[in-house]
Parts: C-alpha cells; sequence; structure tokens
C-alpha cells in the first residue's frame, strides 16, 4: 500500500474529520487487517473526538464483577452519519459513574470504510487501494462495474445469497468517483430505488450496458431517469423487473442506440410497449421477452431488419404475432419453446413463408401441437437453418420428418427427444438426408428400437447420437451481431 498519508473526511457530507491513515493500528497488519478490510473496517489508534459527536453504549457484566465495558457510537458533527465505535474499559463501577469520553478512555477505534472519503484529490488512489476488497475496485478510469451482489445466472437460488445492500449513496459514490464506466450491473442489488437513478444524469452519460435485473424497486420513472441519463445506452437488462410500457416507451424515445434488451419475466409489459421499443430503437438486434403473457407478438410487426435475436420461451403468441416476428426479415434465432396458445396447430407456418430464410437457430420445444404442415413450410422456407430443437413436438409424423431430411441441407444439430410420433420411417428419412448432421439428441423415442438406432449409426457414423435432453439452445443474447453479410 503507498506510503503516503491520506487524510479522510465524511463520505457523506465531505466535513474534514481530522483522521490520518497514519493513525491505523499496524501491528495487526496481515491476515487479521485483510480480514477486518474485508468486513469494510479499519482500526485507528486514536481520533480527534472534537470532529464527532458521541453517543455512549453501556454493556454491563454480572453485578458481582462490578465493571462495565463502554463502546461509543461516532457520528459526523456535521450531517450525524454513522463513521464508526471507539472501544474502552473505563475503571467506574456499573450504575454509577458515566465513563470518561476522553480519546484516552478508548483502546480503539474501529471506522467504517464506506463512510470515508480522502479529503484530498491526490489521496483517491491511495483510498482505492484502502477499499479494494470492499468492491475490488483500483482504477479510477476503469470500464466496467459489477457489485458482489450481482450474479450471472439469475434464480431464486442466487437470490438467497448474502450480499451488499448497494443503496442510493453507494451508487452516488461510485458513479461520481468512476466516471468512465460503459458497463454496470446493479443485479440482485434489491434495495436500489428509482431515486438513486437520477445519479445516472451527472455521472452516467458513458454508460453502454446496464443490468437491473431484479431491482424488483425499480419502476416506470427509474427507466425513465436511465434514458434520460445514459442516451448511448445500447444494452439493457430488466429481468423481473416491475415495469410497464409506460417505461419502455421512455426508454425507446430516449435510447435510440438500443440494440439489446431483455425483458424477460416483465409481467406487467404488452405488445404496445414492443411496439414503441421496436418502431424507436431501429437498430435493435436482440430482445428477450420470455415469460411475458401480455405479449402475443403483434407488437414486433415492422420491426427493423437488424432485429436477428428473439426469445420468446413461454409466451402467449398468435398466429398474427409469429408473422410479426419474423417480418423484418433478418432473424437468425428465434426460440418460442412451450407455446402456451393451444389452438397454434398451424400458426408456425408463417416462419417459412419467406420472411425468415435467414433462420439459422430455431427452438420449438415442448411445442406439442405443431404440425407436419408447419415442419413442412419451415424446413422449404429456412434453407440455412443449423440446429432445430423439436423436442417433445408430439404431432411431428413421417411426412414432416421425410421433409426435413429432404429439404434442411445445412441442418448441424436436431433435437427429437422424446418425439412420441418418431418411427422407423421418419429416423430413415433423417438417416438418409440431412448430409450436414453431425448432432442428434434423442432419447426416450419410445417407437425407435434398438435396432433402427443401431443401422442408423452404421449408415451415418460420422453423426453422434446423444442422449441428453437441452434445454436451451444458441448464443448469449447480449453478445449477437448483427451482419449484413451474412
Amino acid at each position: 500500500m503507498s506510503q503516503a498519508d491520506v487524510s479522510y473526511s465524511c463520505g457523506s457530507c465531505g466535513y474534514p474529520l481530522n483522521l490520518t491513515s497514519s493513525n491505523r493500528i499496524a501491528t495487526s497488519i496481515g491476515s487479521e487487517y485483510r480480514k477486518s478490510v474485508e468486513k469494510g473496517l479499519i482500526s485507528f489508534l486514536s481520533v480527534d473526538l472534537s470532529r464527532f459527536t458521541q453517543v455512549d453504549e453501556v454493556h454491563c457484566f454480572p453485578v458481582s464483577w462490578g465493571r462495565h465495558r463502554s463502546k461509543t457510537k461516532l457520528l459526523c458533527r456535521k450531517c450525524g452519519v454513522h463513521i464508526g465505535y471507539g472501544y474502552g474499559d473505563a475503571p467506574a463501577l456499573c450504575g454509577f459513574d458515566s465513563p470518561d469520553s476522553s480519546s484516552a478512555a478508548f483502546r480503539k477505534f474501529t471506522i467504517k470504510i464506506r463512510a470515508l472519503q480522502p479529503s484530498d484529490e491526490t489521496d483517491r488512489e491511495s483510498f482505492g487501494l484502502t477499499c479494494h476488497r470492499w468492491l475490488n475496485i483500483q482504477n479510477l478510469n476503469r470500464r466496467s462495474l459489477q457489485f458482489p451482489c450481482s450474479f450471472g445466472i439469475v434464480g431464486p437460488s442466487s437470490l438467497s445469497q448474502s450480499c451488499t445492500d448497494i443503496n442510493s449513496f453507494h451508487l452516488y459514490r461510485i458513479l461520481a468517483r468512476f466516471q468512465h464506466l460503459e458497463y454496470l450491473s446493479l443485479s440482485g442489488c434489491v434495495e436500489i430505488l428509482d431515486s438513486a437513478l437520477s445519479y445516472l444524469k451527472p455521472y452516467g452519460s458513458k454508460l453502454q450496458t446496464l443490468c437491473l435485473d431484479c431491482c424488483f424497486k425499480i419502476s416506470d420513472y427509474g427507466i425513465s431517469l436511465v434514458g434520460d441519463g445514459c442516451p448511448f445506452l445500447t444494452t439493457i437488462s430488466l429481468y423481473r423487473c416491475s415495469i410497464t410500457d409506460t417505461g419502455l416507451e421512455a426508454l425507446a424515445n430516449a435510447c435510440l442506440a438500443l440494440r439489446h434488451v431483455n425483458l424477460a419475466y416483465c409481467p406487467c409489459i404488452s405488445d404496445s410497449g414492443l411496439r414503441a421499443l421496436s418502431q424507436g430503437c431501429r437498430e435493435l438486434q436482440a430482445v428477450k421477452i420470455s415469460n411475458c403473457r401480455g405479449v402475443s407478438g403483434v407488437g414486433l410487426r415492422g420491426c427493423s431488419s437488424t432485429l436477428v435475436y428473439i426469445g420468446a420461451e413461454c409466451c402467449n403468441l398468435e398466429p398474427e404475432g409469429i408473422m410479426s416476428i419474423v417480418s423484418g426479415g433478418g432473424l437468425k434465432f428465434l426460440n418460442i419453446a412451450s407455446l402456451s396458445c393451444s389452438n397454434f396447430r398451424n400458426g408456425l407456418e408463417a416462419i417459412g413463408n419467406g420472411f425468415a430464410a435467414r433462420l439459422k437457430i430455431l427452438n420449438l420445444r415442448m411445442c406439442r401441437s405443431v404440425t407436419d404442415a408447419s415442419i413442412v413450410a419451415i424446413a422449404k422456407g429456412c434453407p440455412q437453418l443449423q440446429e432445430w430443437n423439436l423436442a417433445l413436438c408430439h404431432e411431428v409424423r413421417v411426412l414432416g420428418w421425410a421433409s426435413i431430411g429432404l429439404n434442411c441441407h445445412n441442418l448441424k444439430k436436431l433435437h427429437v427427444n422424446r418425439c412420441r410420433n418418431l418411427c422407423h420411417q421418419g429416423l430413415q428419412a433423417l438417416r438418409d438426408g440431412c448430409k450436414e448432421l453431425s448432432v442428434l439428441y434423442m432419447s426416450r423415442n419410445s417407437r425407435i428400437s434398438d435396432t433402427a438406432l443401431e443401422l442408423f449409426k452404421l449408415y451415418r457414423c460420422n453423426v453422434e447420437i446423444k442422449a441428453e435432453e437441452v434445454m436451451s439452445i444458441g448464443p448469449n443474447w447480449d453478445s449477437i451481431d448483427y451482419d449484413e453479410s451474412t
């Protein structure tokens, strides 16, 4: 750590505390010191008590011991923010004399790192080294920041993990300190309020990626503040946020450069919000609306040709919505697994009617009612298809499998797990066609005998048959790019 003597002020109001790094307790520097810093605390030998308001807390031992231990809370004299504690043993009997509040009466002082800021601009780097274990940050010019409570895979298990309760004050401190951030993840920061996002306007103008997954207290107003403060935003993730079409409209009007938007599990959005997004952000490349039950898909009608990724698993899509989704003509990845509509037997034919000719990855897993008519249309109309998940598509029969074998010349991966009507003839059609096939995922196909499977392996020894059932296929939604040449 730097040998320069650093002086500190109150992190809330800037009031000078006359607290210097030279008064740190240095005898414990090592493993004990690191443990203390990990907890966000530093111990000092002495402090200027005239800079603090003191609130005594006395903890008595049993009466027979006749002693007491004093613990004094130290508050900033100007704004009253809690800075730390002073500890000491006073010689008075419990319940009689008050403990001595002079500095000499204390054995040590424990100060919270988060309650401090360097008094001098030149001390910032040293201060960054001090709080390195809290936020794992040092460089003032850093471009990305992810808080300890952020998570990559969102779910109940990740929400139950202990994490730092990042609040408005912390966000202000971070944004003011690191003004070159391009990536900021607040995912899992469940205490963040709308008001905290107001600090994005003076300090977050360079942000390009913002993750607010499971920030349950963020509403439409907070999203409007994001739009006002981050005009160059290209990626935003709002997984499980309580936003409505109003918030989406504000975002679309302000962030015209948006390319990647995650709205999965946002129950209050509808086609109206999607329409504002697709019409306002003409560079849109990827949209996730999985489990948005109020979306039928029609909001994407007339979307830009740059839209190459749609994740719409478990949505109440309608045939007209499917036509709208592919209307841009640039789609390469489409996930509409587990379609909720029961009367959707031939509604997927729109995918093969010419607008999805560039489609490369299609996930129809658990679309149990899809029929041969839709499969034939897709097989003929999507010649660039490379991976197709048809697991649990029970209504696909010989005609559908034969069309796949005859028309899908670029297909490399095919998922047919638990397809009840995949029989010997269907498997033979796949064996004799699909010349580029390299992996066949199949398991629990009751109508396929071991003999038929061995014949497939004999004729197509270059195809790897895997018994595993893959739930999710395709690229990461936030890393896919529009390439006009493919």
